[in-house]
């Protein structure tokens, strides 16, 4: 049976492959203290589809590179609001201020 994780994109920067973040919560064997251990998987993506911040699925396969042995199996959620659309929401809104030369014209 092949693995599969789930987990966010955190880049796509190359062609047909993305960096996934996988995130699991463990516990300390002596101190019972829970914590976050995360890893980073590369996997093939075919038709680019993913996007930074996307919850995706993805599964075991054979090795496609030396670093890439999964491949995108399923888009589960995309954020409502990206961070560029974010950026440019929050963006102010510039006034027409007068240039140097209308200022010298007075």
């Amino acid at each position: 049976m092949a693995k599969s994780f789930t987990g966010v994109v955190k880049s796509n920067k190359t062609d047909k492959t993305i960096v996934v973040i996988v995130t699991t919560r463990k516990t300390h064997p002596l101190y019972r203290k829970q914590y976050a251990d995360s890893r980073n998987f590369m996997a093939h993506d075919e038709n680019n589809e993913a996007e930074i911040g996307d919850t995706v699925r993805i599964v075991e396969t054979r090795p496609i590179s030396a670093k890439k042995h999964f491949k995108l199996d399923l888009i589960l959620e995309k954020p409502s609001l990206r961070q560029s659309d974010r950026d440019v929401a929050e963006a102010p809104v510039e006034e027409d201020k007068p240039s140097a030369t209308q200022k010298g014209e007075k």
